[in-house]
């Protein structure tokens, strides 16, 4: 259990969001350098719902028939929904040959085969949750793993921990927020679907509508609605805006509903009305309100597929399978003479999130109750994640559709009951202290807010928001920028905001940064980079010049090598900068706030990258007028050694604001004491020099004593936990004689004998024992 959150903590330490995204063609996916040994590889797909990891799969599979992937001879596909529901024992024989596919001979001897040949086999498993119940989960307990009797659970966690076919490929899909990490000893890769960029989702939605009348008039309907449109970067959103779009150009039609729960609930009312008779209007309605309940109570289990007695009527069924929202499969038989046993699952994950908001609000149990209790923003859990993500926004933004006449023929809810609901969602919105919620809450209300289109709710909300706001490391889709935008327009207030780690897309950016009364910003150095390179070749430069007034970048954290080019970009792009400028104000000199106003700098790559991070990060650091402190020292150890030392001491004339260098723990010995010496009296402004923890001797310290009188502006000097001995003590003693300015100089060591330490200390009381 411990070590199993030692992974997670380690995975999160170095998360998809701060690496740097690189986009790969479907024929790299398999492609793990550096990996020679022939055990099981681990690859990991995570996508939120609806942005195609299954489809991705599907073409890997469709791929490898054509003669790509020709590393694998068999690759398995298990849709990890539908196998989940399974309560019968399979060898894993049974597993990938009667479950997956069944071969018509030799059974055996491809088993066999396969056996001696893991490194050819690739298993797929489609939307994996993890294993219930991971503590206790069984070992796979069987003396023959691959042959005897095992539960589901049971073979997969065999597989995972490479008891089962070791040597294999293993893919699994899943979204970001399921706990999967815990399950794996070690994931090879890790890839992100990310959706749709604009130019994408132009090319689906044209490629849609390729041989359609409404072709051009289609995509200019969608992009006209913004929200909408932001939307369509989730291909299955897309899917259904387009379907939308089309009936309503059919029906001469000349506008998009404004709301993600408008679209939804016009999709329903296409897809039964289409096919609605009088006699059939009661009966659909009633295998609806039917059909939510299912859909509610499987997703309080997380969970999208069922065994077919689940569904309590055959009338249901037909409605579910004839209007598309459920898809039928059937479970694998032990023997032919086996009765079929059929199951099936919600279509996709937008159908299920608006049947459990209908279900809230339709059912004749629930319509005295209060439905705000399931909006994850008044939720009391700590860390709030809610598997039915749209659920919430639906059921808001049903609650103000009570005028729609399609809604009222589902709902048989008198005026008075709604208006109830609405007040009753109103009075909770307006206690709540909006001020308190964490971002992930705080982004969930605002969208929640928007789907009602209400405009005193939306000025409510816009006009109680704190003036920084900090999304840091939160996910935020093209949908929630759009949400965010037009809050933040209506409120008159200035707004500072933290986007570092939140995936952000270069228009998302634009449109926030371009906002007058947000002041200032904080994003991924790469990102904002990335969007000026764009203003200027645009030539914005009025948006360009605006925006590098806004961006804020004190204190910035250097972790990575990616963050060290990424500030080398910065200063690069100041150069083009100055040229922008010019060409719009006519003024010569110019300089980017950020640089400029950079006072602290912290460096913690660790012992791997952290002399080659510095040795490119000292090329810049003259680019910092104003940095006053520099921090090398780092929990993983930067290790930068006396070469490491030397670079730095060779650019420290340049560095004339410099108040506090900490050089801690970087394995420096009396050679880089002594170029540091060399090179500390040009630091004029410096106050406190920290070379804790290091492998410094009387010598370094001798050269350290020499130029303390030189340090006029230095008050604290820290050589602790060094290999300094009384000798060097003594020398450090006696330059401090010399220096009135010096009010503290700590220079416990282990190798100083306590006594010696002590007698010093009563010579000149700044000596700390």
């Amino acid at each position: 259990k411990n070590s199993a959150k030692a992974v997670e903590k380690e995975l999160v330490t170095c998360s998809l969001q701060e690496k740097e995204k690189t986009a790969i063609d479907r024929s790299q996916i398999f492609q793990i350098p550096q990996r020679k040994d022939l055990e099981t590889k681990v690859i990991v797909v995570l996508g939120k719902a609806g942005m195609g990891k299954s489809i991705l799969v599907q073409k890997i599979c469709q791929d490898w028939s054509n003669g790509e992937f020709d590393q694998f001879e068999f690759v398995f596909w298990f849709d990890c929904k539908q196998i989940s529901l399974s309560e019968k024992r399979y060898s894993l024989k049974e597993l990938l040959l009667e479950f997956f596919v069944k071969p018509r001979e030799r059974s055996n001897e491809i088993f066999e085969y396969i056996l001696q040949n893991p490194a050819k086999v690739l298993l797929i498993f489609d939307g994996f949750k993890g294993l219930p119940d991971h503590e206790n989960s069984p070992r796979c307990l069987a003396s023959q793993p691959e042959k005897d009797l095992c539960s589901i659970k049971e073979l997969l966690s065999g597989l995972i921990q490479k008891k089962i076919l070791n040597g294999c490929t293993l893919l699994f899909t899943a979204r970001p927020k399921d706990k999967l990490y815990q399950y794996m000893c070690k994931v090879d890769k890790t890839i992100e679907i990310v959706g749709f960029s604009p130019q994408q989702r132009e090319l689906y939605i044209t490629r849609y509508f390729e041989e359609s009348p409404y072709c051009d008039s289609a995509l200019k309907l969608i992009k006209e609605c913004e929200y909408l449109f932001s939307h369509c970067y989730s291909p299955v959103m897309c899917r259904f805006v387009c379907f939308l779009c089309e009936a309503v150009l059919e029906m001469g039609e000349k506008s998009l509903p404004s709301t993600l729960t408008e679209v939804f609930l016009k999709c329903f009312q296409q897809k039964i009305m289409l096919m609605q008779t009088d006699v059939t209007a009661t009966q659909n309605q009633e295998s609806l309100a039917t059909l939510a309940r299912v859909a509610w109570g499987l997703g309080e289990k997380h969970q999208s597929a069922m065994k077919s007695d689940l569904i309590p009527s055959k009338e249901v069924k037909e409605f579910a399978l004839k209007h598309g929202f459920v898809l039928p499969f059937a479970f694998p038989r032990h023997s032919d003479s086996e009765e079929e046993e059929f199951g099936s699952s919600f279509s996709d994950f937008v159908i299920q999130n608006f049947l459990c908001a209908l279900h809230l609000l339709l059912a004749e149990e629930l319509k005295d109750k209060n439905p705000a209790k399931y909006l994850s923003f008044l939720s009391k859990k700590k860390k709030p994640y809610n598997w039915l993500d749209l659920m919430p926004r639906f059921l808001v933004g049903l609650m103000f559709l009570q005028d729609d006449p399609y809604f009222c023929s589902l709902s048989n809810e008198d005026a008075k009951q709604s208006t109830k609901k609405q007040k009753t969602l109103l009075k909770y919105i307006r206690r709540l202290q909006i001020n308190t919620l964490c971002p992930e809450r705080l982004l969930e209300l605002l969208c929640c807010v928007y789907e009602t289109q209400n405009n005193y709710l939306l000025q409510h909300v816009a006009l109680r928001l704190e003036p920084d706001l900090s999304f840091l490391g939160i996910v935020l889709t093209p949908p929630d920028i759009h949400v965010l935008v037009s809050i933040l327009k209506r409120s008159r207030k200035e707004f500072s905001l933290d986007l570092r780690n939140s995936s952000i897309d270069m228009q998302g950016l634009q449109a926030l940064v371009s906002l007058r009364n947000v002041t200032s910003f904080r994003a991924s150095l790469s990102d904002t980079v990335r969007l000026w390179k764009y203003l200027e070749q645009t030539k914005d430069y009025e948006l360009l010049k605006a925006s590098t007034e806004k961006f804020v970048l004190n204190p910035f954290k250097a972790k990575s090598m990616k963050d060290i080019s990424d500030l080398s970009d910065l200063v690069e792009m100041q150069e083009k900068m100055m040229n922008c400028v010019q060409e719009a104000s006519g003024c010569t000199s110019y300089k980017i706030p950020a640089i400029r106003n950079l006072r602290k700098l912290e460096f913690a790559l660790g012992p791997a990258c952290g002399l080659q991070g510095l040795q490119k990060l000292v090329k810049i650091l003259a680019a910092f007028p104003s940095l006053q402190h520099l921090d090398l020292d780092a929990l993983s150890e930067n290790g930068i050694g006396d070469e490491g030392a030397k670079s730095l001491s060779e650019v420290f004339p340049t560095l004339r604001s410099l108040e506090t260098l900490n050089l801690s723990q970087n394995k420096i010995t009396d050679l880089g004491a002594e170029n540091l010496a060399a090179a500390l009296p040009s630091l004029s402004s410096l106050k406190t020099l920290s070379l804790y923890n290091n492998n410094i001797c009387d010598f370094g310290a001798e050269n350290l004593a020499k130029v303390l009188p030189a340090m006029t502006s230095l008050r604290v000097l820290d050589v602790q936990y060094n290999k300094i001995t009384g000798v060097g003590a003594q020398q450090l003693t006696d330059s401090l004689r010399k220096c009135p300015h010096i009010k503290n100089l700590v220079m416990w060591n282990p190798t100083i004998p306590y006594g010696v330490l002590e007698h010093l200390h009563q010579l000149d009381s700044r000596i700390s024992v």
